[in-house]
C-alpha cells in the first residue's frame, strides 16, 4: 500500500494505495455510500459497501459531513463514469476532522457573500478551476521567457516616483518622505535592459482607481518585457507570439479545468492562431463611426468600443499609433506623424478589453526631458531614468500585461474578483 495523489490514479489501477483529502460531497445508494474526495489534484469517487464493510467503517461513512479532512485506502478500479475515469473501492477510512456546518453548500450564494468567505470559496470546484489555468499561465509566463533568454527583473514595490502620474497611486510614509506603491515595474527595467539586453518583470503592481467596473481591481498581477533595439514593429510580433502561445498552453494542458468552467474554446481557439489583426488607430476611429459610435480622433475607447473592434477579428486585435497627447510620457513618436505615439493596446474579444498596453520608449534625452515638463512630473525624480538616455542611449520597446483579465478572458469569467485568490477592490480589503 502506498500514499498517492488523486491525480496518480489512472496509473495505479490494480494497486492498493492510501488518498488524503476533504469530503466534496456524498451520497448514499442502498447499501453503497459514494464518497466524493478531493485532495487539490484532482477529484476521486470513493466507494463503501455495506456489505464487506465493517460497522465502524460504514457509521464513519455515514456520518462524514461536506468538507471534513479524511484519508481512505482501497483498491483502485478503472470506472469511465467516475471523475477522473477511476474510483476506490474503500477498504479503511479514517476521519482526521470531522467538518462544521460548511459555510458555502450546492445552493446559490450572494457574491457578497462568498467574497467574505474567499477563503472557502477558493475550495470549489470552479474556483479550483481558475487557480489551476491561472497557475499554468504564470508557467507559460515564466517559460516563453526563459526559452528565449530573457533575465528576469524584480523591479521595486515601493518607488519615489510615479509611472504615469500620482493620480491613481497608493502613497504612504517612507521614514518621513512619500513612497509610493508601483504601479508598474517598467521604469525599472528600462536600465536593466541595457545591462541584459532583454529583461522582464513579474509581481504585484496597484492602481487606487476609484472604479467598480468587472475589468478593475486595486492589486493584480503583471508581467513586462523590455528589450533593448527592438523598434515598434518587433514588439507587436513580441505581443503576439506570447498571447498566442499562452492560449495554445491553456487549450493544451487545462482541458478538464475549461470544461468544468463550462468555457466554449471555440471562441477560444482562434487566439492561439497568428497572426492577429492590426487596426491604426484613426482607422479604428472610422471603424466605431460605421458602427454608430460617436468616436472621434483623439479620443480613448472604452469598454463598448474596444469590444467593437475585437469582436470583429474573433481573436485579440491592436490597436496602433495611438494619439500621443492621451498616452503616457516615456512613449516614443511615430516619426511619421509626432502627434501619434508608437504605442499598442491588445484588445482581447467577448468584452474582455485591454489586455496588453505598450509602446516603444524615447531613447533621446532631450526628447525625453521635454516630455516629462510636458506632464508637469518632479524632474528630480526621474534624473535616474534620464541616465538611461544620458549613458548609451539605445532604442527599446516594451509592454505590460495584467494577468486577471488574460485569466478572466480564458476562462470565460464575468468578473476579475474570481481570476485572483484574495481581490482587492474599492470596497473589499478582507479577508
Amino acid at each position: 500500500m502506498r500514499d498517492a495523489e488523486i491525480r496518480e490514479l489512472p496509473q495505479l489501477i490494480g494497486q492498493e494505495v492510501r488518498v488524503r483529502g476533504w469530503l466534496y460531497n456524498a451520497r448514499s445508494s442502498g447499501k453503497l455510500r459514494f464518497l466524493v474526495v478531493r485532495d487539490g489534484s484532482g477529484y476521486l469517487q470513493a466507494v463503501v459497501f455495506k456489505p464487506s464493510a465493517s460497522e465502524t467503517l460504514w457509521n464513519d461513512a455515514e456520518r462524514l459531513t461536506q468538507e471534513s479532512s479524511l484519508w481512505v485506502v482501497g483498491t483502485v478500479k478503472e470506472d469511465g463514469r467516475a471523475p477522473g475515469g477511476v474510483e476506490l473501492g474503500v477498504s479503511e477510512l479514517g476521519i482526521v476532522s470531522l467538518c462544521p456546518e460548511y459555510p458555502i453548500t450546492p445552493k446559490e450564494h450572494g457574491p457578497d457573500f462568498l467574497l467574505n468567505n474567499r477563503h472557502l470559496w477558493l475550495r470549489s470546484k470552479r474556483q479550483h478551476a481558475v487557480m489551476r489555468v491561472r497557475n499554468e499561465i504564470v508557467f507559460g509566463i515564466r517559460d516563453f521567457f526563459y526559452q528565449r533568454n530573457y533575465v528576469n527583473i524584480d523591479s521595486p514595490i515601493l518607488t519615489p516616483a510615479a509611472c504615469e502620474g500620482t493620480s491613481t497611486l497608493f502613497s504612504t510614509d517612507y521614514f518621513g518622505d512619500t513612497a509610493y506603491l508601483s504601479q508598474s515595474g517598467q521604469l525599472y527595467l528600462e536600465p536593466a535592459a541595457a545591462a541584459h539586453g532583454k529583461v522582464y518583470c513579474f509581481g504585484p503592481t496597484f492602481r487606487a482607481e476609484k472604479s467598480k467596473t468587472r475589468r478593475h481591481l486595486m492589486e493584480f498581477w503583471m508581467v513586462e518585457p523590455e528589450v533593448a533595439w527592438m523598434h515598434f514593429d518587433g514588439l507587436l510580433d513580441l505581443a503576439e507570439e506570447f498571447v498566442s502561445s499562452l492560449v495554445a498552453r491553456v487549450l493544451d494542458r487545462c482541458a478538464d479545468e475549461l470544461a468544468w468552467l463550462e468555457r466554449d474554446v471555440a471562441k477560444l481557439a482562434p487566439a492561439a492562431e497568428r497572426p492577429y489583426p492590426r487596426i491604426d488607430y484613426g482607422d479604428a476611429v472610422e471603424r466605431l463611426k460605421a458602427k454608430g459610435f460617436p468616436a472621434q480622433f483623439g479620443d480613448d475607447f472604452g469598454g463598448d468600443e474596444e469590444t467593437a473592434l475585437a469582436d470583429d477579428a474573433g481573436k485579440p486585435t491592436m490597436i496602433t499609433r495611438y494619439p500621443a497627447a492621451i498616452k503616457a510620457f516615456y512613449m516614443e513618436p511615430d516619426p511619421t506623424d509626432p502627434a501619434r505615439a508608437l504605442a499598442v493596446d491588445m484588445i482581447a474579444p467577448e468584452g474582455y478589453g485591454e489586455i496588453i498596453g505598450g509602446s516603444e520608449r524615447i531613447s533621446s534625452y532631450d526628447k525625453l526631458e521635454q516630455r516629462i515638463a510636458e506632464h508637469g512630473l518632479p524632474r528630480q525624480a526621474f534624473e535616474w531614468y534620464l541616465d538611461v538616455r544620458k549613458y548609451g542611449a539605445f532604442p527599446h520597446s516594451g509592454f505590460g500585461m495584467g494577468i486577471e483579465r488574460v485569466v478572466s478572458w480564458m476562462c470565460g469569467l464575468s468578473h476579475l474578483r474570481e481570476a485572483i485568490p484574495y481581490p482587492r477592490m474599492l470596497n473589499r480589503l478582507y479577508p
